[in-house]
């Protein structure tokens, strides 16, 4: 279980085939969707490759509630919000994990991105910016799992899942959204375009985990996420 290493886009951490090729820019690698459309948050960052190990880790918490996991998880969760911490304002940041819907929480017992998220926030100073805010976005209806659906159907089935419940409390705050998992990025996607509706100045993403695609498969997946982000961003 180790970091990912080599070129990464600087949005969204999706694996380049070369940074020079898609981007003017070699201090800022983007790949060509996010040089295409900006999605609704500022930048995500994952400690390493959803496969092997860390996938075994992740669900052994999610499926067979080993909450130890939650332990090492929240320190691999730490150095992705590590990464991204140069990039924070000054003001303190409000860390929200992506919800789950009230039945599921009963059916497991716990939120696997809470616990991560939590975590990871004890490696962290005392004196810490980073205020975990669990309960502020909800999943307001149950959700079908988003494994094997299609580019539309992740969307269709997430679309008007998520609400801010005190709008209040994020207005004019930068939001740190944690997850698990980033797969396609839909997910996080519509909760940060609810949240920048909501009045959030900004949303963050970090997660243990990413879901890096095949050289072979990239372009492709490249013109089916587009379609996402456009949706999330305008939606």
């Amino acid at each position: 279980m180790r970091p990912t290493v080599g070129g990464t886009c600087v949005i969204c951490g999706e694996r380049l085939l070369s940074p020079y090729a898609v981007s003017p820019d070699p201090s800022e690698p983007r790949c060509g969707l996010c040089r295409r459309l900006e999605p609704p948050f500022a930048r995500a960052s994952a400690y390493g490759s959803y496969d092997g190990g860390l996938r075994e880790l992740i669900h052994l918490l999610k499926y067979e509630q080993v909450r130890p996991a939650a332990g090492v998880l929240g320190r691999m969760l730490a150095e992705a919000i590590t990464d991204l911490e140069p990039f924070f304002g000054k003001a303190a940041v409000l860390v929200l994990p992506v919800p789950l819907h009230a039945e599921k929480l009963r059916q497991r017992g716990f939120n696997q991105s809470e616990l991560i998220a939590r975590a990871a926030l004890k490696l962290r100073s005392a004196k810490d910016r980073l205020t975990l805010r669990a309960g502020i976005l909800l999943r307001r209806r149950p959700t079908l799992s988003q494994i094997g659906l299609t580019r539309h159907q992740r969307r269709e089935n997430l679309r008007g899942a998520f609400v801010v419940a005190q709008r209040e409390e994020i207005t004019g705050h930068e939001i740190l959204l944690v997850d698990d998992v980033f797969t396609t990025g839909t997910t996080v996607s519509e909760c940060a375009r609810v949240l920048r509706r909501s009045g959030a100045s900004k949303v963050w993403v970090a997660t243990v985990a990413r879901t890096l695609k095949a050289d072979a498969q990239h372009a492709q997946w490249d013109a089916e996420t587009e379609a996402g982000f456009a949706a999330a961003a305008h939606g």
